[in-house]
C-alpha cells in the first residue's frame, strides 16, 4: 500500500553515497515505506561527481547501511524501495545526463500509470558543501531539473549575512521561494513541536509565558562527540555557524514566538519571523567563545586554529512580552553530556513567606526522541517544622501518549520532514526572511568575534560560561 494522496514524484539525492543520506535519509525512506507514507509511485535518483558502481552496486550499499541503521530491517520492504533506486553521476559543469535520468523516469512513472509526464513532481535533495552549492544550484536551472521541482537546502545557509543573500540571489534565480526547503532538522523532533502544544493548549502555562513570570530561558545543546572526521567542516563553519545561526535560534523563535493563531504554514512563519525581528544582534561582551583542548589535534585542522568549538550567548528579545528577560543558548563539543535541555526559570514569588528556602521554579523540556517535561517544585518537608524541600513532578511523555494508532507513533525529524516536503508542506522549514534577520543578529560576532578561550574535554566549557547565568546553568550545576 502506499499514500494515493500523494503524487507520483522523481527524488534526485545529492550526496546519496554521503553520511547523512546513510544514518538519515534512506533510513527516513524506508520508514515511510513501511508505514505506507511514500507517494503509490516514485524513482530515487542517486547522485554525485563519482560512481558507487552500477546501480546494483549502489543498492547494495544502501541495503548494508540499512542493516545498520534499522532496527529488525525488513527485507521485501527493504527490497521494495531499493528497486527503484537507481545513481547518475553529475557536477556543476555537467549535469545532462541526470536531466536525462530524471526525464526518463518520470516517462516511465506516466507510461505506467497512463498519466501525463507533468503531472511527476520532483524533489531535488541538495547535500552538498556550501562551497558547492552555488554551481549545483545554477546547473540545476541550466538542465531545467528545477521545474515542478521541491529544492530541499541543507544547512548552512551560507557563511554570514553576505553569502547568505547571495545564496538565496542564486535559489531565486532558478526557483520561486515557494518551492525552497530550507531544512533544520530540530524543527522536525516531535519534542520541539510539542513546544507549541504545551504552551498554547495549557492554562496552566500560557498566562505564565512572558517577563511577569519568568526570569530566564536556558536553551541548552551540549554533545560529548569531537569533530568524529568533521574537522574540515568544522574549520570552514566553527559553531556559531553550525548550531546556533540554526538549530539554537530556531529553539528560542519556537520558545517566544507570539500566538500565530493558526498552525498554518504562512501563520507560524510569520510569528517566527516577526520575533527575530525583535531579537537584539548579537553582544560579544555577554558571548563566550571556547576551544576543547585537543582541538588542534584533529585530522584536518589547522595547528593554529582559533576556530570555536563551543559558543555561549546571553541573547535578548526587545518586544513586550520578553523585555528583560536574558535568553541564554550554549552548545559546544567534547561537553560533559549530550542533551538537548530547555528550562524556562520562574521568576521568586513576591511573598516573603518563605525567604532564604530553596531557588525558584524551573520548568525543564528534554528535546529527545524519548521527551520528557520536568518541573521543579518546593513543598513542605515532612516534620514537625515548616521547612521547604525542593520536589520534582516529571511527565514522560512516550509513557503518558501511548500509541493510539498507526499516526501516533512518533517519526524521525527527517522522516517528517522528508514527508512534509512530499505534501508540499513548508511550515516547519525556515523561510528566506528568517534566514536573513538571524544572519544580520549574528554578524556582529564575525566581525568582531570574542576571544577562543580553551576548555577541558568532559567538562562544562570555560568558566566565563559557566558564570553567564544569574544562578548558572541548569546542566552541570
Amino acid at each position: 500500500m502506499a499514500d494515493t494522496s500523494l503524487p507520483p514524484y522523481v527524488m534526485v539525492l545529492f550526496g546519496a553515497t554521503g553520511d547523512l543520506a546513510a544514518r538519515k535519509l534512506f533510513p527516513g525512506l524506508y520508514h515511510l515505506a513501511v508505514a505506507d507514507r511514500l507517494p503509490e509511485e516514485f524513482r530515487i535518483i542517486g547522485s554525485g561527481r563519482h560512481s558507487p558502481g552500477s546501480d546494483e552496486e549502489f543498492r547494495d550499499q544502501i541495503r548494508d547501511g540499512l542493516r545498520e541503521t534499522v532496527d529488525d530491517l525488513d527485507d521485501d520492504a527493504a527490497r521494495t524501495l531499493l528497486e527503484r533506486l537507481s545513481f547518475q553521476t553529475s557536477n556543476a559543469d555537467d549535469g545532462s545526463e541526470l536531466a536525462q535520468a530524471v526525464r526518463a523516469a518520470e516517462e516511465q512513472i506516466a507510461g505506467d500509470t497512463g498519466s501525463d509526464v507533468d503531472d511527476v513532481r520532483r524533489l531535488v535533495y541538495l547535500s552538498v558543501p556550501p562551497s558547492a552549492m552555488d554551481g549545483m544550484i545554477a546547473m540545476l536551472g541550466r538542465e531545467e531539473i528545477t521545474d515542478r521541482a521541491r529544492l530541499v537546502v541543507e544547512k548552512p545557509f551560507g557563511l554570514d549575512l553576505e553569502s547568505s543573500r547571495h545564496l538565496d540571489s542564486s535559489l531565486k534565480d532558478v526557483v520561486d521561494e515557494a518551492q525552497v526547503f530550507r531544512i533544520d532538522h530540530f524543527l522536525g523532533k516531535e519534542a520541539v513541536q510539542n513546544i507549541l502544544a504545551l504552551r498554547f493548549a495549557n492554562g496552566l502555562f500560557e498566562p505564565a509565558w512572558d517577563r511577569r513570570s519568568i526570569a530566564s530561558v536556558q536553551i541548552d545543546v551540549p554533545e560529548t562527540l569531537g569533530m568524529e572526521g568533521r574537522g574540515s567542516f568544522y574549520e570552514s563553519t566553527g559553531c556559531l555557524r553550525d548550531m546556533v545561526s540554526t538549530h539554537l535560534c530556531q529553539l528560542l523563535g519556537f520558545v517566544a514566538l507570539e500566538d500565530p493563531g493558526t498552525l498554518d504554514e504562512q501563520a507560524l512563519r510569520d510569528a517566527k519571523a516577526a520575533l527575530f525581528q525583535d531579537l537584539r544582534p548579537l553582544d560579544k561582551e555577554h558571548v563566550v567563545f571556547g576551544q576543547y583542548a585537543g582541538y588542534r589535534d584533529e585530522d584536518d585542522v589547522d595547528a593554529d586554529s582559533d576556530v570555536e568549538t563551543f559558543v555561549a550567548i546571553e541573547a535578548h528579545v526587545d518586544n513586550d512580552r520578553w523585555r528583560d528577560v536574558p535568553f541564554y543558548l550554549r552548545t559546544g563539543k567534547r561537553l560533559a553530556e549530550t542533551r538537548r535541555t530547555i528550562t524556562l526559570r520562574f521568576r521568586t514569588p513576591d511573598s516573603s513567606l518563605f525567604d532564604g528556602e530553596p531557588g525558584p521554579n524551573e520548568l525543564v523540556l528534554e528535546l529527545t526522541d524519548d521527551p520528557k517535561i520536568t518541573v521543579d517544585l518546593r513543598a513542605k518537608r515532612p516534620g514537625p517544622d515548616m521547612a521547604l524541600a525542593r520536589a520534582e513532578m516529571c511527565l514522560d511523555l512516550v509513557d503518558a501518549l501511548a500509541a493510539g494508532g498507526d499516526d501516533s507513533h512518533p517519526l524521525e525529524a527527517y522522516e517528517r520532514l522528508l514527508l512534509d516536503v512530499l505534501r508540499d508542506d513548508q511550515t516547519l522549514f525556515t523561510r528566506a526572511d528568517e534566514v536573513d534577520r538571524l544572519w544580520q543578529v549574528c554578524q556582529p560576532l564575525l566581525d568582531d568575534r570574542p576571544e577562543v578561550q580553551s576548555y577541558e574535554p568532559g567538562s562544562w566549557g570555560p568558566q566565563a560560561a559557566l558564570d553567564l547565568p544569574e544562578g548558572g546553568w541548569r546542566l552541570g550545576d
